[in-house]
């Protein structure tokens, strides 16, 4: 279980969001959505110990997150905005420095990389890949990663319509094996998992 006890997130000492309360169980994601500016990806960096809040807690599994930070990051995977892939270094290789020390054998790099239909420019230094192969590169992660809590900020970018079939199976399938999920988008979704809105600019300004 996540949970979020009234949390109070600062930007350059204005308040975006304060008294934040939700409750993610196994199964279940949620789906932030506001203006630009209402605090959306910095309440992803709040969740992931990149940001600091004022007020508040973040329980992983009934304990603070603040108390077994170590344990927590273990089971979370965050991808934000940027793919941040490293560009003198091969889809293989940035797939291998993503995943750090997680044990995973070449066979299943090489199954996630035809999977994310990059099967066949593996071997090519990223920067020759366009945008979309680049997200496509990034959201192979998934396909590879152990962690139960996963916290995207906007996946969908840069992807063609059947790259977003693919994500979202990708997704559901994470759900349906009882995993968490934490995302912002500007794109509906039409997963049929258990998916909640959050409102950051109409429910907590």
């Amino acid at each position: 279980m996540l949970e979020i006890e009234k949390l109070a997130v600062e930007r350059e000492e204005r308040l975006l969001f304060s008294g934040l309360s939700v409750k993610l169980s196994a199964g279940e994601g949620l789906h932030i959505v506001g203006k630009n500016g209402a605090g959306k990806t910095t309440l992803l960096r709040v969740l992931c110990g990149l940001t600091s809040s004022v007020a508040g807690t973040i329980k992983w599994c009934d304990q603070d997150v603040t108390e077994f930070r170590e344990e927590f990051c273990s089971d979370l995977l965050y991808l934000g905005h940027k793919n941040a892939n490293k560009t003198e270094l091969n889809c293989r290789e940035n797939l291998k420095l993503a995943l750090g020390v997680q044990s995973v054998s070449d066979t299943e790099i090489s199954d996630a990389l035809h999977e994310a239909g990059l099967g066949m420019l593996s071997h090519l230094p990223t920067r020759f890949l366009s945008q979309g192969q680049q997200r496509r590169l990034s959201l192979a992660r998934l396909l590879l990663s152990k962690a139960t809590l996963w916290v995207l900020d906007e996946p969908y970018v840069a992807l063609d319509y059947k790259a977003i079939e693919w994500l979202d199976s990708i997704l559901e399938r994470h759900l349906k094996n009882k995993g968490l999920l934490v995302l912002t988008s500007h794109q509906t979704l039409t997963m049929s998992s258990s998916i909640g809105v959050l409102n950051l600019g109409e429910q907590h300004a």
